[in-house]
């Protein structure tokens, strides 16, 4: 499923560490690895698009794996 959201990225403390992408909306998404590492810093305001990935389970189990396809920064 494609989706498009506004949020912030934040980073977990969850095992070896995860990226989480919260929405504006509330919801939480965990980045997948291999994500561009310029869209990985913590507080970082950004617009994604990308795949929600059903087939993919991760240890951090902080919310569906979003797959991020591309990004812009935002304020």
């Amino acid at each position: 499923m494609s989706i498009k959201v506004k949020g912030t990225v934040e980073r977990r403390d969850i095992g070896m560490g995860a990226w989480a992408f919260v929405g504006e909306d509330g919801k939480t998404y965990e980045i997948m690895r291999g994500a561009d590492k310029s869209l990985l810093q913590a507080g970082q305001k950004a617009e994604v698009t990308g795949d929600v990935r059903e087939d993919v389970m991760t240890a951090a189990m902080i919310g569906p794996v979003l797959e991020v396809k591309s990004f812009d920064i935002t304020n």
